[in-house]
């Protein structure tokens, strides 16, 4: 970014003096909460440590209302003339005026002859106890940023965000600083422009306050703090009585070994001497395909200052490290000394990868600091073969770079939802390039969206068992795509999944191990356009419980399936239940008559209708006529007689 000269304002007739009532601003606050409580975030000081950082952007951005109608010079309420939409709003403007004001009053030191103003205390209100707080981990840009930022002045950091975020001008900003009691905006300005430019980053979930994660404080400290309140108080009671038991009488934690810091065996688990490192070849001569053949790789292996610190951040994280793990995870420290998988510079960062025979452990810290770090924690116990082919390297502006497996013989990036042979023959397939350590090229991720699904990048690894198909669910390690009858899995092609690949967007985040795709019935249309697909998908999880299910209607001439009926913890559509039976209204295109189509597994010997809807049908797929928007249950009936309900 860089600075421009400020000129003062040529004189103007004086704008309208703005009016802002309590309810115009408060109905800004809460269109542009996000955006106000990200802003306070990033100019607050970063050594608050990340959890009060969140509860007073959120508590600053509360108390932005005014107490009543409220006017004044107009200079106190800086807008841009020509902006539009929130910029041109008296009431948005007026509380990101309070909100930068006391965003940058609580950067401020205290003074030992003046009251603390209330900006610059710990907020009364939101409180949370028992819990921290803080956001989303990003890649090693936003770390990067988060430091630089860290490293300027209060007054500087606003002029940064303004300019990126509010996309203000210098002279808006120069405005900005001084109607929030800044003394000297123009310099503020000149600090801000010596940092490189990177407006996007600020958007990123590494800053939003309003995207939680949320992990126990120091569990220790708060236990032994209760164990001296406790001690304090039964001292004063019974201290007679104390006086004379036996020294070791009451232990609190009887046997056990002395705590973490003092425990040998939990001592060597840090010492990065004792790390485990496989050979580079250990993984031919071994009849094992899964993690604990991993040679170390990168080009940091041996730099025994990060991985001490890598080892020490795992055992014992800091308020400035992003800790983030899969549900079902422990994010505890290792039982002995892990497994080195990977260590070396990746992008703008550096990256430790470790396996504990449990669980990955990605460490990263930025190339020009440690004082900030992230810390991820995956399950991976039991993988093996194409469960063990990829772990995620970084994470950047939506682009992934992932660590293969030694045994991975070709990568490439294929879009699921691309069926037709490009130029190059292949079905929207992209050779991806993969470094002699085994790291990938960088290629766009599934990105999470909020509108249409146009296209759902997956990872396709070659190795001697053939070709696996695998996609990022926003976790460490991929999830593998698989089709066929349940119990039965096999690697999928892309044309299985290119019409059910939106819908593992449904599953992100959630600890998913594999995703099996099973077509279980086909239907002929009641107008005779065509058939209709009956699939089911069903996503299972590294800790066992949490299995998503979803029926989905495919007919022909659709491009994608529509999700007909889901559930969660269900054994139906799995190896210990294979079956499954579910329904969807559908309007005949030509006719335009509503009819309840209904689908069971091939085993399915009738099905029978509840509700708003009476019909029933032999074998296993149904046609009644219904209207539009009716309500029906499904009842069906196996062949050897057992009875079975509509997945819900």
């Amino acid at each position: 970014m860089q600075s421009q000269d400020v000129a003062p304002r040529p004189a103007s007739t004086p704008r309208p003096v703005p009016v802002v009532d309590v309810e115009q601003a408060e109905a800004a606050l809460v269109e542009h909460y996000p955006r106000l409580v990200r802003l306070a975030y990033l100019v607050l000081p970063p050594s608050l440590g990340r959890n009060r950082r969140v509860l007073t952007a959120h508590s600053l951005t509360q108390r932005a209302l005014p107490r009543g109608r409220t006017s004044g010079d107009p200079s106190l309420i800086p807008v841009q003339q020509t902006a539009e939409g929130r910029d041109c709003d008296p009431g948005y403007a007026y509380v990101r005026l309070q909100v930068l004001r006391t965003a940058l009053e609580a950067g401020r030191p205290l003074r030992l002859k003046a009251w603390p103003k209330r900006a610059q205390l710990p907020p009364l209100l939101p409180q949370v106890w028992g819990l921290r707080l803080f956001p989303r981990s990003g890649g090693a840009d936003e770390l990067a940023l988060d430091q630089r930022l860290s490293a300027l002045s209060a007054p500087a950091r606003a002029a940064y965000v303004l300019r990126g975020l509010e996309r203000m001008g210098d002279t808006d900003v120069c405005d900005m600083l001084a109607a929030a009691g800044e003394e000297d905006p123009a310099a503020a300005l000149t600090e801000a422009g010596r940092l490189e430019s990177q407006d996007d980053l600020l958007t990123s979930p590494e800053f939003d306050p309003c995207s939680l994660q949320a992990r126990p404080p120091d569990l220790m400290r708060r236990r032994q703090h209760m164990k001296a309140a406790l001690a304090a108080t039964a001292a004063v009671a019974v201290c007679g009585a104390l006086l004379g038991l036996p020294g070791d009488g009451w232990a609190p934690d009887g046997p056990a070994a002395p705590p973490y810091a003092q425990n040998p065996a939990a001592q060597a688990a840090l010492d990065p001497g004792k790390l485990t490192l496989v050979p580079t070849a250990a993984w031919q001569s071994s009849a094992r395909t899964d993690f604990s053949v991993w040679p170390a790789r990168g080009n940091l292996t041996g730099d025994k200052a990060l991985l001490r610190r890598a080892l020490a951040v795992w055992a014992r994280p800091g308020e400035s490290v992003r800790v983030s793990a899969t549900p079902g995870t422990p994010a505890g420290a290792p039982p002995g000394p892990p497994q080195l998988l990977y260590a070396g510079e990746v992008d703008q960062g550096r990256v430790v990868l470790l396996y504990d025979g449990l669980r990955i452990v990605r460490y990263a810290e930025p190339k020009d600091g440690t004082r900030i770090a992230a810390l991820d924690f995956a399950r991976v116990d039991g993988a093996t073969g194409a469960e063990a082919n990829a772990v995620v390297l970084n994470r950047t502006d939506g682009n992934i770079r992932y660590l293969t497996a030694p045994w991975v013989r070709k990568a490439a990036v294929r879009d699921l939802l691309k069926s037709a042979p490009g130029p190059s023959g292949t079905s929207g397939t992209t050779r991806l390039g993969r470094s002699a350590d085994g790291v990938t090229e960088p290629f766009a991720g599934p990105a999470e969206r909020t509108g249409e699904c146009r296209s759902w990048n997956a990872l396709e690894l070659t190795d001697a068992a053939g070709t696996r198909l695998m996609t990022d669910l926003g976790e460490l390690t991929p999830a593998h795509l698989t089709s066929g009858r349940p119990g039965q899995p096999h690697d999928a092609s892309a044309a299985t999944w290119s019409p059910l690949a939106c819908s593992l967007a449904a599953v992100r985040s959630q600890g998913v191990r594999s995703v099996n795709a099973w077509q279980y019935a086909r239907q002929p249309l009641p107008d005779a356009s065509g058939t209709a697909d009956w699939l089911c998908t069903r996503a299972d999880t590294w800790r066992g419980g949490g299995a998503r299910v979803l029926a989905q209607f495919h007919a022909s001439g659709q491009k994608y399936g529509a999700v007909a009926a889901k559930a969660e913890n269900v054994a139906a559509c799995g190896p210990k239940d294979p079956h499954v039976l579910a329904g969807v209204l559908w309007k005949a295109e030509h006719a335009g008559d509503w009819y309840l189509l209904a689908a069971g597994s091939k085993d399915t010997a009738s099905i029978n209708t509840t509700g708003g809807v009476n019909g029933s049908a032999q074998g296993n797929v149904l046609v009644v006529r219904a209207k539009q928007g009716a309500q029906a249950g499904l009842e069906g009936r196996l062949a050897n007689g057992r009875a079975i309900a509509g997945l819900r």
